[in-house]
């Protein structure tokens, strides 16, 4: 469906995007996920065909969407900021949207009834675009970009502004997508993307990082798990002096502390850390200290980001 091979963009003396590549079939959401500066929108406007590669290849089906309108046809684009205009209303707005995409007048009214029913937006089909809350303008500019059923969505940023509310409706109304067509998601916001999507293309530096499924990409943080335990407040100093003195004198962080427990997490100092779990449970047992609780905590996804980042090169500019 989407191939990116070997993608380079330069803007002048900056190599913006170098050399990447990754694939995405029908049925997968795959997540663009990487710092500001990192090539993500680069990388996106190269794939709805807004930007020509350096060099390299976008291919949608085989064709290029810069240089093919069939290319384009495939796809839909929602960008960061959707491009509506508040003085039409919805309905107005997406027949106009399904114009531009050459829909007969048949196709056109079965596409709004359709696009509307799955977003939730048949009480709002008659209101001015200006009138709307944010939730409601990303829905709408979600459906202009499905209208013409794409067999290919790219979303930028598509959480961005939204509440807590409006982020959980996006996110089902995202998965919902790939039924029929192949999804990319860029995204600065990282549980989004982990909640969001089947695969996460991890940009740094221009590159690709890591290009796996989030579980994959967790057992990449290259750490131990931290150990996060509940151990009697009354016994605090004690707590603090024996978990600092384990081997490889691990960082002793206090979660909660309350009159009758304290919640304590153990984060190991490096990859080589031997079993913490182990230890610290001896060593407190060793003078009378029981915890309620005592669990490993695997690495976060935020902890592979952090790990790949800092290796990561940094981009090449020109002198």
């Amino acid at each position: 469906m989407l191939d990116v091979r070997s993608v380079h963009h330069w803007f002048g003396p900056l190599h913006a995007v170098n050399g990447v590549s990754f694939s995405v079939r029908i049925g997968e959401v795959v997540g663009l996920l990487g710092p500001n500066g990192a090539g993500k929108t680069t990388t996106i406007r190269m794939i709805a065909g807004l930007l020509a590669p350096t060099s390299g290849r976008v291919l949608i089906d085989d064709r290029s969407p810069h240089d093919d309108p069939d290319a384009r046809r495939q796809l839909g684009y929602l960008p960061e900021s959707a491009p509506l205009y508040p003085e039409m209303s919805v309905d107005g707005f997406l027949d106009y949207r399904a114009r531009l995409f050459g829909l007969s007048r048949a196709e056109r009214r079965a596409g709004l009834s359709r696009v509307c029913q799955v977003l939730r937006l048949e009480s709002v089909r008659r209101s001015r675009l200006s009138t709307l809350s944010k939730g409601f303008r990303q829905r709408v500019g979600l459906a202009g970009a499905i209208l013409h059923q794409p067999r290919l969505v790219v979303l930028d940023e598509p959480a961005n502004g939204l509440d807590p509310s409006q982020i959980r409706e996006m996110r089902q109304t995202v998965r919902s997508l790939r039924e029929h067509a192949a999804v990319v998601l860029s995204s600065h916001i990282l549980s989004e993307i982990e909640r969001t999507c089947d695969r996460i293309v991890m940009l740094g530096g221009g590159r690709v990082l890591a290009d796996a499924t989030p579980d994959e990409l967790r057992r990449r943080a290259d750490r131990p798990p931290t150990i996060e335990l509940e151990v009697p407040a009354a016994r605090a100093d004690d707590v603090h002096r024996i978990l600092r003195s384990l081997a490889g004198s691990p960082e002793v962080i206090v979660r909660r502390h309350d009159a009758d427990w304290m919640l304590v997490e153990i984060c190991p100092a490096d990859a080589s850390t031997p079993d913490l779990q182990t230890d610290a449970a001896r060593a407190l047992a060793e003078v009378g200290i029981v915890p309620r609780t005592l669990r490993a905590l695997e690495p976060s996804l935020e902890d592979t980001f952090e790990h790949l980042l800092r290796q990561a090169p940094a981009q090449e500019v020109l002198s």
